[in-house]
């Protein structure tokens, strides 16, 4: 099984400066090649602390020049911020100068402040996202990116450097709703499983959209790759403290940057669900959201770690999974520690487990 590693440039004001920051999740990074890890991923995020990666492109490129194995991911880039034209070439100079070790992930989108940043109307994602898609990943395909969507005019121009092979097979996106699983389907695109909504939605979502992937292409869909924050410790005793103080502020930060809380969203177009996700939590209260949440995640001893992500794989027949392991204010030390001990513990056992489709 694919094991990988996301940077997370996360910084809740616990005391760090910002180059403080870059320089540790930077040793992070620059870690997880000599430790094993098969690829290094990033998010793009942009205009508080939640992450601090607004081009992932960027971050990619640099790890492409510090790197001679592991392949190179975004965990995503949000297609309705950008020019197209400007992901495609990004994503074709990065993947001819990583030797073709770009694994590409995709999204829609989430945080109004990121909407109201960029000045993209964040009612028109979901169809921005899905002409953004098709145009963007048929040109790694052909070399030309045109589109006559009526949200994204654009006359046909040659991406150059031209692609250097295909994309299909190792690109993912974030969360494909029923409206566009057809068309994500049509363009071979896998999907990327961020645990944030109950896993039975989350099933019935995979289930929902393999179908529509078999009737479009008469063949399976990839294998889907989860992205779990991990809390790693000898002593579970440590695990749970790391989960206590630590895996819970990551949650409590996410519900704060998405506004999962704000019922405001059942208001915007294709985010209804969230809209309803509000309404239950102010049912329930935030404490009870970010519980939730944080118990998404893996916390434990190494054995203990590897049983519940072979429970998350299997339950959803993953062919990768992607560990955060410095998050939430975590003390840098104690990140290093974290994300070693998987290492040297954890993730030779999962890498040893076979899948019939790897990442």
């Amino acid at each position: 099984m694919h094991v990988g590693t996301t940077i997370m440039f996360q910084n809740l004001g616990t005391g760090h400066s910002d180059a403080e920051v870059y320089q540790h999740e930077l040793g992070m990074a620059d870690r997880a090649e000599p430790l094993g890890f098969d690829s290094v991923w990033s998010a793009e995020h942009h205009f508080n602390g939640y992450t601090m990666c607004p081009n992932v492109s960027q971050f990619l490129t640099y790890m492409a020049g510090r790197t001679k194995r592991v392949k190179l991911g975004s965990m995503v880039q949000v297609l309705p911020w950008h020019d197209p034209v400007r992901v495609a070439e990004e994503i074709s100079v990065l993947d001819h100068m990583s030797g073709g070790r770009v694994i590409l992930g995709v999204g829609r989108g989430l945080g109004r402040i990121e909407f109201t940043g960029f000045r993209v109307p964040m009612d028109e994602s979901r169809e921005r996202f899905v002409a953004y898609s098709e145009a963007v990943l048929e040109s790694l395909e052909t070399g030309v990116l045109e589109s006559n969507h009526p949200l994204y005019q654009q006359p046909a121009v040659q991406i150059r450097p031209a692609p250097l092979k295909s994309f299909r097979g190792r690109t993912y996106a974030a969360a494909v709703s029923p409206e566009s699983s057809r068309i994500m389907a049509k363009l071979g695109i896998g999907l990327l499983i961020i645990a944030q909504k109950p896993w039975d939605k989350t099933l019935a979502e995979l289930q929902n959209y393999r179908q529509i992937y078999r009737e479009v292409n008469g063949t399976e869909a990839p294998k889907p790759i989860i992205a779990s924050w991990i809390a790693c410790h000898d002593d579970a005793q440590m695990a749970e403290h790391m989960y206590q103080s630590y895996v819970r502020a990551y949650s409590r930060s996410a519900l704060n940057h998405y506004e999962f809380h704000n019922e405001g969203l059942a208001d915007i177009k294709g985010y209804e669900y969230y809209g309803a996700l509000a309404k239950n939590i102010k049912k329930h209260g935030i404490d009870a959201f970010v519980d939730f949440l944080a118990n998404l995640q893996i916390r434990g001893t190494p054995d203990q770690v590897y049983g519940k992500l072979m429970e998350y794989a299997e339950l959803v027949d993953a062919g990768g999974i992607l560990g955060v392991f410095s998050y939430g204010g975590m003390p840098f030390d104690m990140a290093r520690q974290n994300q070693a001990l998987f290492a040297d513990k954890v993730m030779p056992r999962l890498q040893a487990h076979k899948v019939l489709a790897e990442v």
